[in-house]
């Protein structure tokens, strides 16, 4: 006699990524559950550990299956598939780096079965180790391992989509019209925390749009939009970039192997592909959100693959290693210069010599400037200070200075704005980012004088909290808040501004590049959001110090300079004056850009190519 076929109650979806030394745990969680007339569909988003191995211990039991995708898809992709394959009426969730209790299936399948109205039943969640929540998580979307919900027609948002932490937006929110949401009132599961669950690799400043794709091996434009941050959308922003053919070769044109990251503006490169060069990628792992790493969004950059790098440059004989940037790539940065004795290694770096010494990398950094064949630096003082570390460093090998950061020209083609003190007495200051070394009372002095500050960024906003309270309290009215701006709004959005900040802060250098500081060595990245729009460039005076921005705003008279807030106050109130500096800022904007580099840039690239006394030196060093 045929049995019956087997038909479950409940249907778990198990979405899981690269969670070999979890999902064992969850899976023994499942089967440990009192009721047990439930299936399970472990979804498999193109995992490279040993994720298969594992779970094959667990397919004896007749209720779990496995279905692996071949490449990562997204969260919602993975959910939808789960739900398509189920059979039940109820839809549970077990993130393979979760945990039910024993009583978490029945719990909820009795929620929702006694409440008819209800769409979704959630449990109360243990968190963050030992915390408890009754229901949903202060600060938090309800996470799928509390819930479960009658199987419907609306399914989860998908990475084409939108990418997000805020499940809310991926789903629950589709369903609240639907129905009540209904609590069991009882703690019987845990949301495990750890440092690679999702939403910390989606959430800045610990996690971000790069290290998730860094993570997820995302090939393709996001559109990501954390719960906490801006809304990203690379689809839209990099079309016209990604979209337009690749430049053919110059006969002349350079193979160029970018190491390492490309931190902010990483579209810039692309003026060297558009100049016929070939660009070709190597990214280092594990980036921090401002650490641009591969594949790009914009595309015109082939990726070496990372497991296997060294016969990948080996085949493809590059005519330069471009190695860059931040802090985060110089172990990665030189790893490469140690394997590649034979061909022409470029070391640009821009941030952090200081946090290489509190991190331990100062060694290798010192190797990337000792036997680099060619050296850029940010700034001349960053040049200068080197100096002062490797003595004899610039004129020992070609160098070149070159702000890591400029954007591309592109972002630059916007008409300005009308000032918005054209129509009112009242003057005001934009801070694109940080305003860092502002203090309340600072704003408090502005606005005694009835200068405005307007501060962009809402990431930015959440770490400021305490400090925006304090000013709006002590300066109400003076302060005002807005949301990030792309590249794309930077003309627009910042003209409408009297001048712009850079940092403020009194450097203690006296005149000597030894005692030189970050703050003194450094060009912010801001400096060409603020010439985008032609805003006159806010610093202290530090007369008779050596601060890199301070020596540029004077070489190029695009900077304002004062004392205390008052001397401040009179010259912005010199209307006059104040035209001259804002047009003497837009006229020279091009500055600003990577595209107006490039020429000196390929001819030094060039120039090292050329040069074979350093290439020695290296190999003599690796031998």
């Amino acid at each position: 006699m045929m049995q019956p076929p087997y038909s479950p109650s409940v249907s778990v979806v198990i979405p899981t990524y690269e969670q070999a030394g979890f999902i064992g745990r969850a899976l023994d969680s499942l089967q440990a559950q009192v009721l047990t007339d439930w299936e399970a569909s472990v979804i498999d988003d193109g995992s490279r550990d040993a994720t298969a191995e594992v779970v094959s211990k667990y397919l004896g039991d007749v209720r779990i299956r496995y279905y692996r995708l071949a490449k990562n898809q997204g969260l919602g992709h993975a959910l939808n598939e789960g739900i398509t394959k189920a059979k039940a009426p109820l839809i549970a969730y077990l993130p393979s780096d979760d945990v039910y209790y024993r009583e978490h299936l029945h719990s909820l399948k009795t929620c929702i079965e006694i409440q008819p109205e209800a769409v979704l039943a959630y449990s109360g969640i243990r968190h963050h180790y030992n915390r408890q929540a009754s229901g949903q998580i202060a600060g938090f979307s309800l996470q799928l391992v509390q819930c479960m919900h009658r199987k419907m027609a609306a399914r989860w948002l998908e990475r084409p989509e939108v990418e997000s932490d805020d499940l809310e937006r991926l789903y629950w929110g589709l369903l609240r019209p639907l129905g009540a949401f209904a609590a069991s009132n009882s703690i019987t599961c845990e949301w495990v925390s750890h440092p690679m669950q999702r939403h910390k690799i989606m959430q800045e400043p610990e996690g971000g749009i790069n290290p998730f794709r860094s993570h997820y091996r995302v090939e393709e434009p996001l559109r990501f939009h954390t719960s906490v941050g801006h809304s990203i959308d690379e689809v839209d922003h990099y079309r016209r970039m990604r979209e337009r053919p690749d430049t053919p070769p110059a006969c002349d044109g350079l193979k160029i192997l970018l190491v390492g990251e490309l931190a902010y503006n990483a579209d810039r490169v692309l003026a060297l592909e558009e100049q016929g060069h070939r660009l070709y990628g190597l990214w280092m792992q594990n980036p921090h959100w401002y650490n641009t790493v591969g594949p790009v969004p914009f595309g015109h950059v082939e990726d070496l693959p990372r497991d296997n790098w060294r016969g990948a440059i080996k085949q493809l004989q590059p005519d330069v290693i471009y190695a860059l940037l931040n802090w985060q790539a110089v172990p990665f940065a030189h790893e490469v210069l140690m394997a590649t004795p034979g061909i022409p290694f470029i070391w640009h770096f821009k941030e952090g010599p200081f946090i290489c010494l509190e991190k331990g990398t100062w060694p290798q950094l010192i190797d990337l400037h000792q036997y680099s064949d060619g050296q850029i630096f940010s700034s001349p003082e960053m040049r200068d200070w080197f100096d002062t570390i490797v003595p004899g460093l610039s004129l020992s090998k070609p160098t070149h200075v070159l702000d890591g950061d400029l954007p591309k020209r592109d972002w630059f083609d916007w008409p300005r704005t009308p000032l918005r003190s054209s129509t009112a007495s009242e003057i005001h200051t934009v801070s694109p980012g940080r305003p860092i070394g502002l203090h309340p009372h600072h704003v408090v002095e502005l606005a005694r004088q009835g200068i405005h500050l307007h501060f962009y960024g809402e990431i930015t906003h959440g770490q400021w909290l305490q400090w925006i309270e304090k000013t709006q309290a002590m300066a109400p009215g003076y302060l005002h808040l807005h949301p990030n701006v792309d590249q794309s709004r930077w003309t627009t959005e910042f003209s409408q501004y009297d001048a712009g900040w850079l940092h403020l802060f009194d450097s203690g250098n006296g005149g000597e590049i030894r005692r030189a500081n970050w703050d003194d060595l450094n060009y912010p990245a801001r400096l060409s959001t603020l010439a985008a729009a032609g805003l006159p460039m806010l610093q202290k005076a530090n007369d008779g110090a050596v601060v890199a921005t301070q020596t540029l705003a004077k070489q190029l008279g695009t900077g304002i300079f004062f004392d205390t807030m008052d001397d401040l106050a009179t010259q912005l109130r010199d209307r006059e004056q104040l035209q001259i500096i804002r047009e003497r800022v837009w006229q020279q904007r091009d500055l600003f850009t990577f595209d107006y580099h490039v020429p000196k840039l390929v001819d030094f690239f060039r120039g090292v190519i050329g040069s074979a006394s350093s290439k020695t030196e290296r190999g003599r060093r690796l031998a």
